[in-house]
């Protein structure tokens, strides 16, 4: 197919990139966090093309931004095109140029934000004025969204438009986000292109251990440090069963036909270890999990705390959400009660559906020798709490990136960048694929 991006879109997914980052909507959690400028930057772009925006904040300065792209078929459904405008933190001495600098050297765009996930939002705004100046109409409706604290709890963010706006997204049955089609280099020459169909739940728990405070000099078999000791190390160093969900069985069944393995799913370990490099595509998806992350505990050497709280960083797989709380109360037992911090669902999207049909057929055209496999996220993203309106979520933020560049490093990472020529491929895939979704 012939070049249909125009040049101005290619020069716009660049400058709106390094802008972007430089706005500094870092989100320190417990609502310390403003990313109205960057949302005002966002809808201003979107204004010049004529597309009307409407900026929404449930808590001031924690600022959204929704749009609507009318399609050229009233009775297609609607696509949700989603990305979210905070970051997390960056220590700037830790880093070879400023985090909030946007500095493009070398045919590279650096800062907090080129990957996670400000260079989609770029992509987004180049392709639809990109649209505006060419007079192209997508086929289904097409509505954009940019939101605030998905690096948190997404309760100013997504999870209040779901809740408050849901009017916004009528007609919206899919939509597509951060984390997917990009390139993975496996060492020996193939490429290949995830494009992420499903996301593991969020399990963020508070463990709490009560116990009989006392001089820490006395014999006391009621130390509450004591009970939640045990269980963290009994949390730590569980083993988790295999849970083959139909996305991971998808990857794994792709990649092993990439690599012309017969090894069956009966045996994943011993597919994972011929797959080499490219099983870390699937490795964190496997199981459930549970990773202790915080402790809190006493004031004093010398007195034995009556409380001492512990957080961990649980995840669980769809339809593993059950397996999970089981084994929690097993692995704290009678002494550590615990409770959600925070909860989010699993999220399993179809990989036989025309939307990932044709999100494929995008990054092979531009990749021909690429080869394109489903995955499940790790972690998640605001397609959760679009899920409460019914829409199936999808992770497809195109990228062809140079060999050595490890792309999972760069989320949340020191020196997170983002080739030119990927930004490019990007605008070119995503302009592909909406134009025939």
């Amino acid at each position: 197919m012939a070049e249909q991006v125009d040049a101005p879109a290619l020069d716009e997914v660049v400058t709106f990139t390094s802008d972007l980052i430089r706005i500094d909507t870092t989100n320190r959690g417990g609502g310390d966090c403003r990313e109205r400028p960057a949302a005002e930057y966002a809808a201003a772009r979107l204004a010049e093309a004529g597309i009307e925006p409407v900026l929404l904040e449930r808590t001031e300065g924690r600022t959204n931004v929704v749009a609507r792209i009318e399609g050229t078929d009233p009775s297609a459904d609607a696509l949700l095109l989603h990305g979210h405008l905070d970051v997390v933190p960056a220590a700037a001495a830790d880093w070879s140029v400023h985090p909030f600098s946007g500095e493009i050297r070398d045919g590279v765009v650096w800062g907090r934000g080129a990957v996670d996930m400000k260079n989609m939002d770029a992509m987004i705004l180049a392709v639809v004025r990109g649209w505006a100046r060419q007079g192209v109409r997508p086929r289904r409706d097409i509505v954009v969204a940019f939101t605030a604290d998905e690096e948190a709890s997404a309760e100013d963010g997504s999870g209040f438009l779901a809740d408050e706006h849901p009017e916004l997204f009528e007609g919206c049955t899919e939509g597509v986000s951060e984390s997917g089609a990009f390139t993975f280099h496996d060492g020996s020459g193939q490429q290949i292109y995830p494009i992420a169909a499903g996301e593991r739940g969020t399990a963020w728990l508070k463990l709490t251990a009560r116990g009989r405070a006392g001089h820490g000099s006395k014999v006391n078999r009621d130390n509450a440090v004591t009970h939640l000791a045990g269980a963290i190390a009994r949390i730590g160093a569980h083993d988790w069963p295999l849970r083959l969900t139909p996305t991971v069985r998808a990857a794994l069944t792709e990649l092993a036909a990439i690599y012309g393995i017969e090894t069956g799913l009966t045996d994943v370990d011993a597919l994972l270890e011929k797959l080499g490099p490219a099983a870390k595509l699937v490795e964190p998806t496997l199981r459930n999990s549970a990773n202790p992350t915080m402790l809190d505990a006493g004031y004093k050497i010398n007195v034995i705390p009556g409380e001492a709280v512990a957080h961990v960083d649980g995840r669980y797989m769809p339809g593993g959400e059950e397996e999970f709380r089981s084994t929690l109360d097993r692995l704290t037992g009678p002494d550590v009660d615990w409770e959600f911090h925070h909860r989010e669902v699993a999220l399993e999207s179809p990989v036989d559906s025309a939307t990932f049909a044709g999100m494929r057929a995008a990054v092979e055209e531009f990749a021909p020798e690429g080869h394109v496999v489903p995955f499940c996220m790790s972690g998640g993203t605001d397609a959760k709490q679009f899920s409460r309106l019914g829409i199936t979520g999808y992770g497809f933020t195109p990228l062809k990136l140079p060999h050595g560049y490890d792309y999972a490093a760069m989320f949340h990472g020191v020196d997170e960048r983002v080739p030119v020529e990927a930004l490019h491929f990007g605008v070119r895939v995503l302009d592909r694929f909406l134009r025939t979704a």
